[in-house]
């Protein structure tokens, strides 16, 4: 093998080193952002093409680059027609994870978070969101959604299955910016420091204040 092509063979095994350390985190935004796990994996092969391509010399931190670049892929990806049209087969709420240990982590966490509940915001009535987020992100029993909003069990099931539907719709409606920033809080701390009252109490607050508590909610 001669020297260059031993060089390029080296640069590219040092460059899928530096990727696979970082695969999970960039899953994790793809799949905060698109709520898709299919297509999450797609925009991660789509970042390591990228990465491959890049002048990797240039790049100081590799970690940052990579966060970047996925949350972009990301969301461009929320904006085709063909992500649009796809059937929505399950939620990628980012789980809760320790992030005291990688800033960088705790950065791209929260921000795929926040595109996460944004679009819970968008798409869903405050019962749907609550029943939705507490099963989904938290695996919270139905039982115990319907105690804490009002409603039973059957008809949370309800509600759970509605938003599904809903976030693969395309109807969007307009969110307060401090109703978004209070609830992206409150589901860091829950997830964090398991404060989940906080959380239980601010969804069924909604839920109340906005009559949407009536059984069978469309």
């Amino acid at each position: 093998m001669d020297p260059e092509t031993q060089s390029q063979t080296t640069s590219l095994e040092q460059a899928a080193a530096t990727f696979v350390k970082v695969r999970p985190s960039l899953y994790r935004i793809a799949c905060g952002v698109l709520a898709r796990s299919a297509e999450a994996e797609d925009i991660v092969q789509e970042a390591w093409l990228r990465w491959q391509k890049t002048e990797r010399s240039a790049i100081a931190k590799p970690t940052a680059f990579l966060t970047l670049v996925t949350t972009r892929l990301s969301i461009n990806a929320t904006q085709s027609a063909r992500v649009r049209r796809e059937i929505y087969v399950g939620p990628c709420l980012p789980e809760p994870i320790d992030t005291s240990t990688d800033p960088a982590v705790g950065v791209e966490r929260r921000e795929a978070l926040a595109v996460a509940l944004r679009l819970l915001l968008e798409k869903l009535t405050p019962a749907q969101r609550a029943a939705y987020v507490l099963r989904e992100a938290f695996v919270y029993p139905y039982e115990r959604i319907a105690e804490i909003i009002g409603l039973s069990p059957a008809n949370v099931r309800q509600l759970v299955s509605r938003a599904r539907k809903h976030l693969s719709s395309g109807r969007r409606q307009s969110i307060d910016s401090h109703e978004h920033r209070r609830l992206l809080t409150i589901f860091l701390d829950a997830a964090r420091e398991g404060n989940m009252r906080a959380l239980e109490d601010l969804l069924a607050a909604d839920v109340i204040s906005s009559g949407d508590h009536a059984e069978g909610s469309p």
